[in-house]
């Protein structure tokens, strides 16, 4: 069983997010680890559990997947395979927000400075594969447009050959901060410098490529691996593949949404495929052998006498494998009986005497209730 983000932070399934953030407000001032010095090791184990269900729960893409796949899917289609970890959480104004600073418990317990750090926007593209893609998965080259380091000046913004100094103001943090004493805790109340706009660096002359910000828009080629098993309307995650932010900082990630061409008359159902074809009438009466285009290639299925048009003939590990890899489900075969709509005229009369053979009268179709 997966972790249960909405047990965790105490709401229910269809919480709002203004829900969702007071529940995670009210449970991070209470597991907050500076305010349990007793047992600081376990609080840190709590805030970071439920800091963990808050950035799922806010973010509408890794909600919608995690209500549908679970705790696993998340870690297939939106985070790494590693799980979660402090890079991954983009609402650090939320805690900045209630803890006002708080002294230096962001430089020690996430392990980075206490100055908010400065995100790329995430960006997205969609890939179309064919259903047969979906057992093996499959590699695609992708082009995506984004902002990304600039080339002449390194993302550093500055001219080549210029000089970059670190910001008299700040001293380099890229923060002005008032420390304010209530009892026996500190706050800090912190806000960017006003010189360096939080940058913490002045640049003397900036690179004409850029204009300074060590950004340029450009066209990438990628390759993505897109895993077995995937569904039509998942979403990957490529994680630092976004936009690059002005100024430097993390790189935003690449949603990649994948849509699945699918083989007329063909059905998905979960791993199972289901899929109608026609058989001729005597092959129905008399059984024998046809061929069926399977995921795999073209197979010869052995048909059993008498079978009715509705009946099903299941082909086992024909279908697709779970996400990920795995044992791959069934493709079902719904038989509908191929009726001859033009017959020649020996094939009318062999038609009429097996009707009176079997006790229908061919010019008026009842039934005498003769059998064989």
């Amino acid at each position: 069983m997966g972790k249960d983000y909405y047990k965790i932070l105490g709401v229910s399934r269809d919480a709002t997010k203004d829900e969702i953030k007071r529940a995670y407000r009210r449970l991070a001032k209470k597991y907050h680890p500076d305010l349990n010095p007793e047992n600081r090791k376990e609080a840190e184990e709590k805030f970071k559990e439920i800091s963990e269900a808050y950035e799922v729960l806010m973010d509408d893409r890794k909600r919608a997947i995690y209500d549908k796949y679970g705790e696993e899917g998340l870690k297939g289609r939106v985070f790494s395979e590693e799980g979660f970890t402090w890079n991954d959480f983009t609402h650090f104004s939320d805690v900045w927000d209630i803890f006002g600073g708080f002294g230096d418990f962001f430089k020690d317990f996430f392990g980075f400075s206490s100055q908010k750090s400065t995100r790329g926007r995430d960006i997205s593209t969609q890939v179309r594969i064919d259903l047969r893609d979906v057992i093996t998965g499959t590699d695609r080259e992708i082009k995506v447009r984004t902002y990304d380091t600039c080339p002449v000046c390194k993302g550093t913004g500055a001219a080549p050959g210029s000089e970059i100094k670190t910001c008299p103001t700040c001293g380099g943090t890229g923060q002005r901060r008032v420390v304010k004493q209530q009892g026996f805790f500190q706050f800090v109340s912190v806000t960017p410098c006003p010189t360096c706009h939080g940058s913490g660096k002045i640049i003397e002359k900036k690179c004409p490529e850029c204009k300074g910000t060590g950004r340029v828009l450009r066209e990438k080629d990628l390759v993505i691996h897109i895993p077995p098993g995937i569904d039509d309307g998942d979403i990957l995650r490529i994680k630092g593949k976004g936009e690059i932010p002005s100024g430097g900082g993390i790189p935003g990630d690449l949603y990649v949404y994948v849509y699945i061409n699918m083989p007329e008359g063909i059905l998905r159902d979960g791993q199972n495929v289901i899929k109608r074809i026609k058989i001729p009438y005597p092959t129905a009466v008399l059984g024998g052998e046809i061929e069926v285009e399977t995921l795999d290639g073209r197979e010869k299925i052995k048909v059993a006498p008498g079978t009715e048009s509705g009946s099903r003939i299941t082909l086992r590990g024909k279908g697709l494998p779970p996400f990920g890899g795995g044992r791959r489900g069934d493709m079902i075969l719904h038989i509908e009986i191929d009726v001859p709509k033009k017959l020649s005229k020996r094939a009318k009369n062999l038609l009429r005497e097996y009707a009176k053979e079997i006790g229908i009268d061919p010019k008026r179709g009842w039934f005498s209730g003769r059998q064989q």
